[in-house]
């Protein structure tokens, strides 16, 4: 025989330690690779999705419209312009403001005046919230109605004292003022708005 000489009974026994070598080296290798295979993949995708691991966040709550609350001053005149005064009032509620509007004409106000003087206040009415009537629910609307009396012609400046005043109450869109007489039918002036009358 030619070449290696093998002893006999040696050959299996020699590769059966050469696949039991391979097999003890190979088994843990491979493990550890799938190991480090999957942490790489798994950090991969986090970062490529852009996704941060990181507990929620709440965020600031959406904006909402607030209707600021009206405040407790009515409107004068001074050089024949508007001018915001204090009201001496507990409640500063619409009714409450024009009650002392009016009621200004009858007191003194030093540097201040107003157009106002011979009418008097007859109430108010609003459809914000509407009332039934023969079972039908009257139409939600933003226009307060105000009522006044007197026998004169109600200037510009008066009709802008009301509405400005009123119109505080950011509820209300338009003021409507109907003038009443002692003697015939009332009349309605129209609707207004602060803007337009100052």
């Amino acid at each position: 025989m030619t070449g290696r000489r093998v002893l006999p009974g040696t050959r299996r026994a020699t590769g059966a330690g050469r696949t039991t070598r391979a097999r003890r080296t190979t088994g843990p290798l491979a493990a550890l690779l799938a190991a480090v295979t999957l942490a790489v993949t798994v950090a991969g995708s986090a970062a490529g999705c852009g996704i941060a691991p990181t507990d929620v966040q709440e965020r600031a709550k959406p904006p909402t419209v607030e209707v600021p609350p009206p405040s407790k001053t009515i409107y004068l005149l001074k050089n024949d312009q508007l001018a915001l005064e204090p009201a001496d009032v507990e409640s500063d509620t619409v009714e409450s403001l024009l009650t002392a509007l009016f009621a200004a004409s009858s007191q003194p106000l030093g540097d201040r005046d107003t157009a106002l003087r011979g009418f008097t206040f007859e109430g108010i009415e609003d459809s914000l919230n509407p009332v039934q009537r023969d079972e039908v629910q009257l139409p939600r609307t933003s226009t307060l109605t105000v009522f006044v009396k007197g026998d004169g012609r109600l200037s510009k400046l008066g009709k802008a004292q009301i509405v400005c005043t009123a119109q505080q109450d950011a509820a209300f869109e338009q003021v409507k003022i109907v003038h009443k007489y002692a003697n015939r039918p009332s009349r309605t002036e129209g609707r207004f708005i602060c803007g337009d009358l100052k």
